[in-house]
């Protein structure tokens, strides 16, 4: 009986030592895997909004420059890196065309104007002297031609038909002398080529004296009438002609002409400016300061047109574009800040400000985005155009309130709830939390959490309170 006791509570002892033995190890096993890898106090303090997006930086302004007239290359004055100033000279073409066009316009602008200058001052007595000769000489063919009518229309006077009648008797006369002279001369010959010809002469002016008398005897028709008439009437128009010359020398111009002398100088000047003008385009100039980036054109050759003859950088200020996701652009407005890091500057701190937003998305790789232009602030930074850049946009401030290391939460994987490993005394235990916003590596902690608590990071394996507070 009592060997079977001791037997018993040796057995007791046994597997109590058994049992003892293995919650120590137990113990020791679960003491040594909770134990964090790195841990953290809840803080409360200020945190910032942001929203991250990359692109290349670009100067103010980049533009290519070229001729708006045509020809040849005379002389390139700047080289790629000149710094240059607005309305500097920077290339010209040949202009040899252009300078004598000018010249020419210039010419008949001061021709205009002289024009002008003389109908303002009105008549020079030269031209009056002319116009009153030419109105005297008309006068004296229209009383010779109405003369001449009168003297038709009323027929021939007695002297007259007595002079034709002796003019008539005089040829008939020479007539007959010519006659025998010719018949004296019997061998043919010079002497008779020439008595033959007189007496030709002879003949025909008896003819003409016999119709002479003729038509005195006769008195006028009416075809001689009507050519007197005419004559008449064309003498008094080309008086009236000259009278009314006279009249419009004498009483200056009229405001019409003087409307249109003036026309014809602005059209001479208009054309003077329009030769300047092409001759002004022929040399080209710089329309803003800044730095020769390209030159793609040699003096005698013409101009390219498949590329920039000169590209010029306006690098006073730069700017970054930025495409922003339609998820995060509700949370950006003008005017705020923007941090900028520069992947070839490191050490560069350059800050910016957003300075528009495109009201129209665009449409990239089925993922919908809005452009954002930031304006970048001076500073020491040797800013270049294209360099690559990742702008965070501040879009908030938050004051007070409560974050933790992004790296103590988790997620779990079968709820999707967010919680993390707050320590509690001795104990680690599984907390669940609602979650905020979320920057450089910080998290805003809404709820489950308060200010001081320590927050800590398991390694693989730790075993846990999965239940929680």
């Amino acid at each position: 009986m009592k060997r079977r006791t001791i037997y018993a509570i040796l057995g007791l002892i046994l597997v109590a030592a058994v049992v003892g033995v293995i919650l120590w190890r137990l113990k020791a096993e679960a003491s040594t895997q909770a134990e964090p890898v790195r841990s953290a106090l809840v803080d409360q303090g200020s945190m910032i909004v942001a929203v991250s997006a990359t692109g290349k930086i670009k100067p103010a302004a980049r533009v290519g420059l070229t001729f708006e007239t045509a020809g040849r290359v005379a002389e390139v004055w700047v080289e790629e890196g000149d710094r240059v100033e607005a309305d500097q000279p920077l290339a010209r073409l040949t202009t040899d065309q252009l300078e004598l066009q000018v010249e020419r316009s210039q010419a008949a602008l001061d021709a205009a104007e002289a024009q002008l200058a003389q109908v303002r001052a009105g008549p020079r007595p030269k031209e009056i002297e002319q116009a009153e000769a030419s109105l005297r000489s008309a006068q004296a063919q229209l009383d010779a031609a109405a003369a001449n009518r009168n003297q038709i229309a009323s027929g021939p006077t007695e002297a007259e038909i007595s002079a034709a009648e002796a003019q008539t008797a005089q040829a008939s006369a020479e007539k007959e002398i010519a006659q025998d002279a010719y018949d004296l001369i019997e061998e043919d010959g010079t002497e008779k080529e020439h008595a033959n010809y007189d007496l030709y002469t002879a003949k025909q002016q008896l003819a003409a004296a016999e119709a002479r008398l003729d038509d005195l005897l006769a008195g006028a028709d009416r075809d001689q009438l009507r050519a007197a008439q005419a004559n008449v009437e064309a003498a008094v128009a080309q008086r009236d002609a000259a009278q009314a010359q006279l009249d419009q020398i004498l009483s200056g111009a009229t405001e019409e002409e003087i409307a249109e002398a003036e026309a014809q100088v602005d059209q001479a000047r208009a054309a003077l400016e329009l030769a300047k003008h092409t001759l002004s385009e022929a040399t080209m100039r710089s329309p803003f300061d800044g730095v020769i980036v390209e030159i793609n054109m040699t003096p005698g050759e013409v101009p390219p047109t498949l590329e920039q003859p000169i590209v010029l950088v306006d690098d006073s200020t730069f700017h970054i574009s930025v495409a922003v996701d339609e998820l995060d652009v509700s949370q950006l407005k003008e005017g705020q800040d923007v941090e900028i890091a520069i992947e070839a500057l490191p050490e560069a701190k350059v800050m910016g400000t957003v300075e528009s937003m495109s009201p129209v998305a665009n449409l990239e790789s089925g993922v919908v985005a809005y452009d954002v232009i930031i304006a970048l602030d001076t500073s020491e930074a040797q800013l270049r155009a294209d360099l690559s850049a990742n702008a965070t946009i501040i879009a908030n401030r938050l004051r007070d309130v409560l974050k933790i290391p992004s790296w103590a939460v988790r997620v779990d994987r079968e709820t999707g709830q967010t919680y993390i490993h707050r320590r509690d005394g001795d104990e680690i235990r599984r907390v669940d939390v609602e979650l905020g916003v979320r920057h450089e590596g910080v998290v805003q902690v809404l709820s489950g959490l308060s200010a001081g608590d320590e927050v800590v990071q398991l390694a693989e394996g730790t075993i846990f309170d999965l239940d929680g507070p």
